[in-house]
């Protein structure tokens, strides 16, 4: 299977899963419905996912697919702060409309206490490379810091929106994740301005 087929037929899976599990809750949700919907076999599931709780990890892949999809839309930002603030604002304008609160909570109490792969800090996802880029851009500009490395900038940007995310979860999402990051955000990135 080449390397495309392979990655088209996993997030297949994932982007049915994470449907099933918006619109009708994890539990309630079978392996059987994810396959359906996914147009796939229960041979490529199993090939992917050990189980339904495997799919639980998977949602950085889905975040993934929507920072490559938002990329090209970045060239409409007149800055490099600009774009860190619309990718925010994108994302988690998505996180608060399709991914339910428990399921979101679940994740990231997941990656507190796994052993194994903590996909949220995997710096080979595209979220990393895409803001190892802008940083980058953003001090080659003079925007941005250079006292700081571009790797430093990328963390404390991560730590800021898992912060933002942390707190909407434990608050049970009683505020607008998008709109409480709209005002946050730039407060917490202004001093990584030059």
């Amino acid at each position: 299977m080449s390397k495309k087929k392979s990655r088209n037929t996993k997030g297949k899976i994932i982007s049915a899963a994470w449907k099933l599990f918006y619109d009708q809750g994890y539990d309630d949700t079978t392996i059987d419905e994810i396959i359906a919907l996914s147009g796939t076999s229960k041979g490529s599931f199993y090939h992917y996912f050990d189980g339904k709780d495997a799919l639980l990890g998977s949602l950085s892949y889905l975040f993934d697919e929507k920072y490559e999809e938002l990329e090209s839309q970045l060239s409409g930002c007149d800055t490099c702060f600009d774009k860190l603030i619309f990718l925010n604002q994108e994302l988690f304008a998505v996180i608060e409309n399709s991914i339910a609160l428990e399921l979101l909570a679940y994740l990231l109490s997941t990656q507190l206490v796994t052993r194994g792969e903590k996909h949220l800090l995997d710096r080979n996802r595209f979220y990393y490379k895409l803001l190892r880029k802008i940083f980058l851009q953003g001090q080659e500009s003079g925007e941005f810091r250079t006292d700081l490395s571009v790797n430093e900038l990328v963390k404390l940007y991560a730590v800021s929106e898992r912060a933002l995310l942390y707190d909407w979860c434990i608050c049970n999402g009683e505020y607008s994740l998008k709109g409480y990051a709209a005002s946050t955000m730039p407060c917490f990135l202004s001093r990584i301005l030059a």
